[in-house]
């Protein structure tokens, strides 16, 4: 058994102040006004049916931290297995390998991240960008995935879209614009979806949950000469804003995972954008039906939603065709939910019949 212990880091952390009804951007208007949150967050992974080597992978906090969301530390263990952490090399995702041996019955892998976080909130206002981004990272982030591409249909249906806007942040407004208008939530897709723009655009069917719909948006942001990017986690908690949608209605996270997105200007640094939860308040968020677009829950989650973030949800990483260490199979297209491996080959995240995880949330009272 192999075990890192957590960090003392930011221990004097203040309390945050909940805030009821919904988002009034008065209140905090930039990242810096707002109250930090403590969350510790453990995904426990049991495999019923090992054979030959098994191996599991799980994904941590986002690496390096940023003005809304920092990591308190790790602690993992695996009973009769090896434990090693990497970092994957392209994008500097977080990742815990665990390897059983051949033979061990019901392997189990126990991770237990602890993370402050605080709403996210950019002024477009006002622009600022204290930080630059370097070259390399911003032409990262225009490059082309496998379930990405850049050109053809992906890139004509961007030219399309900002066709009369001037600045990237007019262009980023009308891609996100666009897909809220042309996109819809599918109740039907399998866990956050899998993100292959060029079949929904060439398919014309523009459904999907979030790792398809601000995939979408990501895709045709960098078509169009943004840089931008997915950012892939869970939800931690309750939304304060009176979303029922927009939050973990229990500390059961298990299914509650949430891809986000963003995206880089000159005069804002990386601005956070969520398209596809302005889609799930129309599905979800009235129970026993839909909601329209010009519904007044609609228009306050679209307008919040282009600028600011809340932080009731914990960043794991940004990576794309992410090829997990020591593994025998291919890459994933995304790192989100928990993987793992036997003998007979990659097994399926989302089947509890041979693969049985439990991811849970508390919130922590800073010390």
């Amino acid at each position: 058994m192999d075990r890192r212990q957590f960090i003392k880091a930011g221990a004097a952390l203040p309390a945050a102040a909940a805030v009821s009804g919904f988002p009034n951007l008065a209140i905090a208007k930039t990242t810096a006004d707002s109250p930090w949150r403590v969350y510790e967050v453990t995904t426990q992974v049991e495999l019923l049916k090992p054979a030959g080597v098994t191996r599991v992978w799980l994904p941590v906090p986002l690496t390096v931290d940023t003005d809304y969301q920092k990591g308190h530390g790790n602690a993992w263990s695996a009973e009769g297995g090896k434990i090693a952490y990497s970092k994957d090399p392209k994008y500097g995702a977080g990742i815990v390998t665990a390897e059983f041996p051949d033979g061990m019955q019901k392997p189990v892998l126990k991770l237990t991240s602890r993370f402050a976080t605080r709403e996210r909130i950019v002024d477009l206002a006002k622009p600022a960008n204290p930080w630059p981004e370097d070259r390399a990272t911003l032409a990262r982030y225009l490059a082309p995935t496998e379930l990405m591409p850049t050109d053809g249909i992906v890139r004509k249906t961007a030219l399309e879209i900002t066709r009369g806007a001037k600045t990237d942040m007019d262009k980023a407004r009308a891609i996100y614009e666009w897909v809220v208008e042309n996109t819809f939530r599918d109740p039907k897709t399998r866990g956050c979806g899998v993100g292959d723009i060029k079949a929904m655009l060439e398919t014309k069917n523009l459904s999907g949950k979030c790792a398809d719909l601000n995939a979408l948006y990501v895709g045709l942001a960098r078509a169009a000469g943004i840089p931008a990017r997915d950012v892939y986690g869970v939800r931690v908690a309750k939304s304060d804003y009176g979303y029922r949608s927009l939050g973990a209605g229990t500390e059961n996270i298990t299914r509650a995972q949430h891809c986000r997105a963003e995206f880089y200007t000159a005069s804002h640094g990386w601005v956070p954008v969520d398209p596809a939860d302005v889609r799930k308040v129309v599905l979800e968020e009235k129970a026993g039906g839909t909601l329209l677009l010009d519904d007044d829950l609609v228009k306050k989650a679209r307008k919040r939603l282009f600028g600011s973030w809340e932080m009731n949800w914990l960043a794991y990483n940004y990576a794309h065709d992410v090829t997990l260490p020591g593994a025998t199979r291919g890459k994933v297209g995304f790192f989100m939910y928990p993987n793992a491996e036997t003998a007979q080959g990659r097994l399926d995240s989302l089947d509890p019949d041979s693969f049985k995880y439990t991811i849970t949330a508390r919130a922590v009272k800073p010390a």
